[in-house]
């Protein structure tokens, strides 16, 4: 069986039990604080397993696009080193909510695997929790007993609580799990040696291929268990482990799922697969880290600086990083397997496909960007490692944390050079970093305190701005070293945070008049949380709920204004313009594109044109609640990449031929709402993406009115000249002479204090030396004296000591010849005497500079010049 027919024939089977098949989530995570990708099918239906949304469908099976590199599960250091880990793959899940439980899902796990897969039954393996005594957990005969219809009791093996007993974090859903494990090895092997010892031994021929999870239970923040309400079935199969058994293959690599890639990195590198251990690792790197990163675009999540951005540019650079040092790919060469890959999963996940051309514009841009960074990495560290003999664990934790190198590249170059690693140093610097990563992202939660026993939240906040209500339940929660208390309300107008529109803020007034401020209001798996800094003394107590009113209008004006600019920027820039991320606040509206040039001025006020042209035209909203999904798409709406959508959806409409968008975020009821809309910045945010920032209302009457006064200033200054721009120019024009004649005069002052300075040349330890302080009032003046003394003096050491403006500078010029016959480097000399001035630089071997605050430690960094000379 292909990998195609292989993922078909497991949703047709779940789909012939009674299966509902739903599409897989986007790999990037919103409105779950607690995770930045899905690292599991799961994720998607968290909210059903805790009880915070209505269950659809009790029976549902999917494949699901998962993404392991981070927090817990965190396999990327292994991935292409071993054959069966991997940042993204699929997981193929069927889940029971409150229906069937252990006899359904191990029979049909059964039925499958042998029937439909035809996997050999005495190769299977199956493992159930053994308990644990500490909790009072007993052990799962339950399951046993379903086993030992199927499989010989002593294939049926005892797992302990690590490896048997599923939990979704520290606290939550959680319960016994049964694992299905295949041994691949060849006869001769399992002669030798009995399956059931390699068991979860990490042998890379026994490997567990399917997870069934039977959630009892609930994890409190003390620790203690309490039962669920209801019983779930959650399993996980690993899809590319499964084609490796089906497809009889040794490694996940040698599959139909990775073959294609890898066939065609092996063509363009001219390296044969299957030769070389090393370039083995690093195309197996290749293939698997473009569906990371290629998915993870594509799901609205850009490789950039900070948090999940991180991951994903941190993933990319691996990859190239390999390409270069072992595949020998010295121009950019990632962003070519996007398209391939894009081909594979036609029809499977559609998202890369309609996105392909974008997807590698971005990786190619970010490889050239990395490429250069990576040739100044190295670089920098030639330039270091010419006067140390040990590579100091900050200096390549800079090079890992700055210029993207692996700890293993700094090992390698270093080796080269015949120098050691302080790895101890090293691994203290990185570890600092991952606790302060840690510290910055940590929230305490604690366990939610029931109030009413009721589950049904009624979101009014379409309708109106003010509503009673009661609190359903609270918990504490701490975050950043501030505590505050998250509510539930049975009936809330407050909008949560979604879609880029934030949160809405407000009052809670009790029956008996207490006030409590609403300072924030987000969506925690489908749960409407509203933030307070306080709880109500009496809790129980009816409220009124009331919206601040001024910002939630303001918001939506901004809003709505980005619905009328998405279908401006398409009209002006071309279809291939798409929404990748936006901010809707009170103040301003920022709006993210796919696009590839700056925007013209001409393109940016026929952009406002249209926007304030339907403003101007006081369009009513129109909006449409609870359409079926595909009637929505169907009918020419907009949907963006990277959202996961129910099956019934809101339509958000101003003129059915200009914008259509799916959208669950607050609108004006008509454009002139707005008032007028202006553009303040356009920019780049990341490669192929645009970002534009605008204002509406007030807020843009203010600007406008703050740029004409600004310019009637200006014109008064200027004597209220006919042509404004000729007499700004005409200045500009007598100022660029002005600034021409001062530069030649400072290299006239430079070049004639070069004769007086050869005069106070001497000779130390036969090398030139000059150091002294002079008085010129530029840095640049000060780089044409210094290269006029270098040229017309060999041998030459030199340090020019400067005030300029205030401010302490020093440069350091060393002869070409001196670098290399006494080792002198002006980088390190430079940097060095800088401690005098308080301050620091460097530079080449043969020119530094450095800067400083303190200008009386001048005389000081030249008294000790001559030091190095001695």
């Amino acid at each position: 069986m292909t990998s195609r027919e292989i993922r078909e024939a497991f949703l047709e089977f779940f789909k012939s039990k009674s299966h509902h098949i739903v599409p897989s989530a986007p790999v990037v995570v919103k409105n779950d604080p607690t995770l930045m990708f899905t690292n599991a099918g799961m994720n998607q239906f968290k909210d059903l397993f805790l009880g915070e949304a209505a269950v659809k469908y009790s029976r549902i099976a999917d494949t699901q696009r998962c993404l392991r590199v981070s927090g817990k599960h965190n396999d990327l250091e292994e991935v292409g080193i071993d054959t069966y880990h991997h940042t993204l793959f699929e997981m193929l899940g069927n889940w029971s909510f409150g229906d069937y439980f252990k006899k359904e899902a191990i029979t049909w796990a059964w039925e499958l695997l042998t029937e439909v897969y035809k996997l050999d039954k005495d190769r299977l393996y199956v493992t159930i929790f053994e308990g644990d005594d500490s909790e009072g957990l007993v052990r799962d005969q339950e399951a046993y007993g379903f086993w030992k219809e199927f499989i010989a009791e002593d294939r049926i093996l005892l797992g302990n609580k690590k490896d048997n007993f599923w939990e979704m974090g520290d606290m939550g859903p959680c319960g016994p799990c049964s694992e299905i494990h295949y041994d691949m090895r060849t006869d001769a092997e399992r002669a030798q040696q009995k399956g059931q010892e390699l068991v979860n031994a990490d042998h890379p021929q026994v490997i567990e291929v399917w997870n069934l999870v039977f959630m009892q239970f609930n994890r409190l923040k003390n620790g203690s268990l309490e039962p669920l309400p209801a019983k779930h079935v959650d399993t996980g199969m690993g899809f590319e482990r499964l084609v490796r058994a089906i497809q009889g293959k040794t490694s996940n690599y040698d599959t139909d799922v990775f073959q294609p890639l890898i066939s065609y990195i092996s063509q363009k590198s001219g390296i044969q697969y299957g030769v070389a251990e090393q370039t083995d690792i690093a195309m197996r790197v290749l293939s698997d880290h473009i569906r990371a990163v290629a998915f993870a675009i594509a799901d609205g999540q850009l490789p950039s600086n900070n948090k999940a951005g991180y991951v994903i540019r941190r993933i990319l650079r691996r990859a190239v990083r390999y390409a270069y040092t072992f595949l020998n790919f010295k121009q950019p060469f990632f962003h070519e397997l996007v398209p391939l890959l894009a081909d594979q999963f036609k029809g499977v996940f559609d998202e890369l496909y309609q996105q392909r051309d974008f997807v590698e514009k971005v990786v190619m841009e970010e490889e050239v960007s990395f490429l250069r960074t990576l040739t100044t990495g190295i670089q920098r560290f030639e330039n270091y490692v010419e006067g140390h003999q040990f590579i100091d664990g900050d200096f390549a934790f800079e090079l890992f944390d700055t210029y993207g190198f692996p700890i293993d590249l700094t090992e390698l170059l270093a080796r080269e050079k015949g120098v050691t690693v302080d790895m101890e140093a090293f691994t203290k610097a990185l570890q600092v970093q991952k606790e302060r990563s840690r510290a910055a992202t940590t929230i305490d939660t604690g366990d939610w305190v029931t109030v009413n026993d009721s589950d049904e939240v009624d979101f009014v906040g379409y309708d109106v701005l003010q509503a009673q209500t009661e609190i359903l339940k609270y918990r504490k929660v701490s975050a950043k070293g501030k505590e505050q208390f998250q509510l539930v309300l049975a009936v809330t107008p407050f909008y949560a945070e979604g879609g880029g529109q934030i949160g809405d803020s407000g009052l809670l007034v009790s029956d008996r008049g207490e006030k409590i401020i609403v300072t924030d209001t987000k969506k925690e798996n489908g749960l409407i949380v509203h933030f307070v800094d306080q709880l109500p003394e009496e809790i129980g107590a009816k409220f009124e709920a009331t919206v601040d009113v001024t910002k939630r209008i303001d918001t939506e004006s901004n809003h709505s204004a980005t619905h009328l600019l998405h279908a401006a920027l398409k009209e002006v820039l071309g279809e291939h313009v798409n929404q990748k991320g936006s901010l809707v606040s009170p103040d301003i509206l920022r709006f993210d594109i796919s696009h590839f040039a700056k925007m013209t001025y001409d393109e940016i006020k026929a952009v406002e044109d249209i926007v304030n042209a339907k403003i101007r035209a006081n369009i009513p909203l129109k909006e449409e609640r609870q359409v079926p999904f595909q009637q929505a798409i169907d009918s020419g709406v907009t949907a963006l990449f990277g959202e996961k959508y129910g099956d019934y959806v809101r339509v958000i409409t101003f003129d059915d031929q200009y914008s259509k968008e799916l959208c669950g975020g607050t609108h004006v009821r008509a454009t002139g709402q707005i008032g007028f809309f202006k553009i303040v910045s356009e920019s780049a945010v990341a490669a192929g993406v645009r970002r534009i920032e605008a204002i509406t209302g007030s807020k843009a009457a203010a600007v406008i009115r703050e740029h004409f006064e600004l310019f009637q200033h200006m014109k008064e200054i200027l004597n209220n000249p006919k042509d404004f721009v000729s007499a700004v120019t005409k200045i500009m024009d007598e100022n660029g002479t002005l600034k021409k004649e001062i530069d030649n005069f400072l290299k006239e002052r430079s070049l004639s204090l070069k004769n007086e300075l050869n005069e106070k040349m001497e000779v130390v330890n036969g090398v030139n030396f000059l150091a002294t302080v002079v008085d010129l009032p530029s840095a640049d003046a000060v780089k044409t004296l210094a290269y006029a003394l270098k040229g017309a003096m060999d041998n030459l050491f030199l340090v020019l000591g400067a005030n300029i403006d205030g401010k302490p500078s020093l440069t350091v010029v060393v002869s070409e010849g001196l670098v290399k016959e006494r080792g002198l480097n002006a980088g390190t000399i430079v940097r060095d005497l800088a401690k005098d001035i308080q301050g620091g630089g460097g530079g080449q071997p043969f020119f530094a500079t450095a800067g400083g605050k303190d200008v009386t430690g001048l005389a000081g960094a030249i008294a000790r010049s001559k030091n190095f000379l001695m």
